[in-house]
């Protein structure tokens, strides 16, 4: 794990704090213990207590083993799964605008720009 959390927004920090809340409720409600789930989850006892705190520093993959011990990890599926503003977007055909492409000369061109401009002058 990183030394230092992530810097997460309010509302994100919030959304993390819930996850942990309701994986602490589920493995309560399996009346597991944190040492059980974090042996199974192959995790130490005070991430596991991190995850149950929504620590931002937890990585997804912990998050994942976790979900897996609960029976939860089929939940994972439902994320982004109906990505509605994609969709909208992709339907839209919104095209991203392209710039002219640069006009290349090739060696000889520019030579022969060079004596035309000497040949004028």
């Amino acid at each position: 794990m990183p030394s230092k959390s992530p810097i997460l927004y309010p509302a994100q920090s919030l959304l993390l704090r819930d996850l942990g809340q309701r994986l602490r409720e589920a493995r309560l409600r399996r009346r597991f213990s944190v040492s059980l789930v974090a042996q199974r989850a192959q995790v130490s006892r005070p991430t596991m207590n991190k995850v149950e705190q929504g620590d931002s520093a937890v990585t997804m993959g912990t998050y994942l083993r976790v979900l897996a011990v609960l029976g939860l990890d089929k939940d994972l599926q439902a994320v982004a799964a109906d990505d509605a503003l994609g969709r909208r977007l992709q339907d839209a055909e919104l095209s991203t605008p392209r710039r002219a492409p640069k006009a290349r000369r090739s060696m000889a061109a520019a030579d022969a720009v060079a004596t035309q401009d000497v040949d004028a002058a």
